[in-house]
């Protein structure tokens, strides 16, 4: 009469359900992708003052020459500016896993 009751680790093995894989949750990836992305962000802030001394004179014209436009980047803020960049390319990644999965098709055999 209670021969249906037993605990799965008490079944025979053909007996068992398959177990199936671990599933991250879909919400891990964009949540790691805007972390990273903030560090980066973070990192690059705090270490956007970088002051360089230079000056130098144009050839043959006796002129100084001034650097406007020009922006010499720490290598602390290249770094922030790399991991901001990692993170992009994460959320990138998950946005195109989204997309492709809600088009794909729900029944195998249909174009």
């Amino acid at each position: 009469m209670g021969d249906n009751n037993t605990p799965d680790h008490e079944r025979a093995p053909e007996q068992r359900e398959p177990r199936k894989p671990a599933r991250v949750p879909g919400v891990v990836l964009p949540i790691a992708g805007l972390v990273v992305l903030l560090a980066g962000c973070v990192v690059a802030w705090l270490n956007r003052n970088t002051y360089i001394g230079w000056f130098a004179y144009a050839p043959l014209s006796n002129q100084p020459f001034s650097g406007t436009g020009m922006a010499f980047l720490s290598p602390g803020t290249q770094a922030g500016l790399a991991i901001a960049v990692v993170g992009l390319l994460l959320l990138a990644f998950w946005a195109g896993y989204r997309t492709g999965r809600k088009a794909a098709p729900t029944t195998p055999g249909q174009p």
